[in-house]
């Protein structure tokens, strides 16, 4: 059992920083970039007078840096091979470290630099959960046109399941879709639309047939932003400004049935072809931004001088314990996290292969869906604390803006809810651990003859 990252991966890490350091770095601290990163960082990034919205000069400076990853190869690693990426066999494992590195790193660690700005899901190493949706339930003509148009900057959608009185009680969605003139006439509105400001398309799901609290019925649309009868009725401002999380109407929204993204009745399938692997790459996310915090307030601890020249703050046993704690859980969640990971990939690699005559999101929904649960519920928990604690530690220049944690504290804060609800992903845990669902009830209806 070997518990060391593999040798190739340590290497493209190496690559990767090297990239950074002479490529984002120098663009980042080009002109006056460096105020969308210090402390003048909420007000530089947000359009107060635009509803609140990412000013353009800070979009351009992401898509700048996202553009010379691309060319250097690195902008696409996740991707099948037939959109640029590597098809690496494990493609996962890969992620988590990457993410958990780029998270942690000391210079452009916890999510706050131009390389891994996660209050925007931004990174040089890119997770496209959208590309996934299309190219595993899209026609052909969809995967044809719309990822390559995505991977140009063309074509940019929403995701909108979330409503405003349904949040994560998905199946009991008030949105309807009912067929007319050879298409369908959309009514509802979704809450939350994250990216709205600058989107081409909405995907909306609506209720097609059936009945509330039913999975069958419920439809995936890719709306064009210009359709008539769309409407964006707000933007809501968040603890971590700017936003671009919107509240969008549709009123007699009339779309042809080649606006389908997925089979008709059945779009809810959509959504477990990447909530693992966001999930996973998440907690990856938050356990790197953790150790950033717990790491840089051990480096406090240690050079503060308190009560005379003969003492520092980490002498004191009230600042040793709770980043003990702390670290103690960094390190298993980071385990937990690669493990998980490494077991995520050959699952993937087997229904590619036709082993398994399943996609594998559904395998691992089946046999590893509560690790992924208790990596992501626990580690967005613990980069709340951690962020949190440094604020503690450095005192009033930890709570300033001209230190990363109050900004780390806010976005992280969210990933406690986005990501599907931390009681969600308990409950998801607590249904393995308690024998309702997953191999153990596998195993209970096989010794009973059911299976």
């Amino acid at each position: 059992m070997n518990f060391d990252l593999p040798e190739d991966l340590n290497t493209y890490l190496q690559s990767l920083y090297s990239f950074i350091n002479s490529k984002i770095l120098t663009v980042q601290v080009t002109g006056d970039n460096n105020r969308f990163f210090d402390h003048r960082r909420e007000h530089a990034r947000t359009n107060w007078d635009q509803n609140g919205n990412p000013r353009s000069e800070w979009e351009e400076l992401l898509k700048k840096a996202r553009a010379l990853a691309d060319e250097a190869g690195f902008y696409r690693f996740a991707l099948p091979r037939e959109y640029g990426g590597t098809g690496h066999p494990e493609t996962n494992l890969w992620m988590s470290a990457i993410r958990f590195h780029l998270a942690s790193h000391p210079v452009y660690g916890g999510g706050l630099g131009l390389a891994n700005d996660l209050q925007n899901e931004h990174s040089i190493i890119g997770n496209f959960p959208d590309i996934l949706m299309i190219h595993h339930f899209g026609s052909e003509e969809q995967r044809q046109t719309l990822i390559h148009a995505r991977l140009r900057g063309e074509f940019r959608t929403t995701f909108g399941l979330t409503e405003p009185d349904h949040g994560n009680d998905a199946t009991f969605i008030s949105t309807v879709a009912r067929r007319d003139r050879a298409g369908f006439e959309i009514n509802g509105a979704k809450k939350w639309q994250t990216g709205a400001h600058h989107c081409t398309h909405f995907l909306v799901f609506a209720r097609t047939s059936g009945t509330a609290g039913s999975a069958k019925g419920i439809t995936a649309f890719l709306i064009p932003r210009e359709t008539p009868g769309v409407q964006i009725k707000s933007y809501e401002w968040t603890l971590n400004m700017p936003t671009d999380h919107a509240t969008v109407e549709f009123r007699r929204v009339w779309v042809p049935e080649s606006a389908i993204l997925g089979p008709l009745d059945q779009g809810l399938a959509l959504a477990p072809a990447f909530v693992h692997e966001n999930r996973i790459r998440q907690a990856a996310s938050s356990c790197g931004a953790a150790k950033f915090c717990l790491d840089r307030s051990i480096e406090r601890a240690r050079s503060r001088k308190i009560w005379g020249e003969g003492k520092i703050l980490a002498d004191n046993q009230a600042i040793q314990f709770p980043v003990v704690e702390l670290m103690t859980q960094v390190e298993m969640l980071r385990l937990l996290i690669l493990k998980t990971s490494w077991e995520m990939d050959p699952v993937v690699a087997s229904c590619q292969s036709a082993t398994i005559q399943q996609p594998p999101w559904i395998v691992i929904e089946r046999e590893l869906s509560d690790k992924v649960a208790m990596c992501n519920f626990w580690d967005n928990r613990l980069c709340f604390q951690a962020a949190d604690r440094a604020m503690q530690i450095h005192g009033g220049d930890g709570y300033s803006r001209h230190y990363p944690f109050e900004h780390i504290y806010r976005n992280f804060r969210r990933y406690r809810m986005t990501e599907g609800a931390e009681e969600i992903q308990m409950h998801k845990a607590a249904a393995f651990i308690f024998g309702f669902t997953g191999p153990k009830r596998q195993l209970e209806e096989k010794s009973k003859g059911k299976l």
